[in-house]
């Protein structure tokens, strides 16, 4: 079922861009993106659920077509309170949601505000722990320390922002390199190039040892809420690694934990397989 596309503007003044597709009957699946990307990141997976499930999948701000207001902070605190914002517009009530990279926090901020909201929750390379943490987190951490000097800022931007940088999360750790289709990191490249975006995600770096500091809350949320969670990781992901999906085991009683022969963006090398593995949870759950 192809999607269609819409604008919903939220009580903070944000413009949410979002993808849609479904009937509004089926129960919801909130599909949150990562850095560097956007909605356009589940362009294939929305296809193969969508005959069974309400799909949304937003750009967060600061990515994709998504636009803020002037006085909008780029925190994750932020992004979390306005896709809670974006739910309410769009009276969801529950849901479940896939949380992958930068959707993990922001979808377990907002587990933590609406635990009774959620029905279950699909990580993939969606970070809880500090087991989880590849060794690229060490050209981060310098920019952690209490205000990193702007040569500091700048480093991070050299290395991080550029296609160079782009393509490496795309294509490390995928077993065919040429069957990627191109268009994803080329428009990922091309958004985060405009004007404005260096400053935006450099505070995002900053902003991530935050998001570590409450891992405590997350594992909590885990084990009071008892939501059913299906850890599915593409196994040669250099930035969150195999040890992340294996650590949910600590607090998770209804865990499953998967791996696919691929990296980070596991979706553009093996959406097929992800699929049937979130359908084959679902209907385990009763989702």
């Amino acid at each position: 079922m192809a999607s269609t596309t819409h604008y919903v503007t939220v009580s903070n003044g944000t413009k949410i861009f979002y993808r849609e597709a479904g009937s509004k009957a089926n129960p919801t699946f909130l599909l949150l993106h990562g850095f560097p990307t956007s909605s356009n990141q589940y362009r294939h997976l929305i296809a193969l659920l969508s005959t069974k499930y309400h799909i949304l999948a937003p750009d967060l701000p600061g990515f994709g077509f998504t636009t803020t207001p002037p006085e909008f902070k780029h925190s994750f605190a932020n992004l979390a309170d306005t896709i809670g914002l974006f739910l309410d517009a769009l009276k969801v009530q529950k849901f479940a949601v896939y949380i992958f990279d930068y959707g993990a926090p922001v979808g377990l901020r907002v587990a933590l505000k609406r635990p009774q909201e959620v029905l279950a929750i699909v990580s993939q390379n969606g970070n809880a722990y500090k087991e989880g943490l590849g060794e690229f987190w060490k050209t981060i951490e310098p920019l952690w320390q209490s205000n990193p000097s702007q040569q500091i800022r700048d480093e991070a931007a050299s290395n991080l922002l550029t296609i160079g940088a782009t393509k490496w999360q795309y294509e490390t750790g995928v077993p065919d390199v040429d069957a990627l289709d191109p268009a994803a990191y080329t428009l990922d490249q091309a958004l985060l190039d405009r004007a404005g975006q260096k400053e935006i995600q450099v505070g995002f770096f900053m902003d991530y040892k935050n998001n570590i500091a409450i891992y405590p809350d997350f594992h909590r949320f885990f084990r009071d809420a008892n939501v059913p969670v299906l850890a599915i990781w593409g196994k040669n992901d250099p930035i969150f690694i195999p040890p992340g999906a294996e650590a949910f085991k600590q607090d998770v009683k209804k865990l499953e934990v998967k791996f696919v022969d691929s990296g980070h963006f596991a979706l553009e090398s093996h959406v097929e397989e992800v699929a049937r593995e979130i359908l084959a949870f679902f209907d385990k759950y009763s989702v």
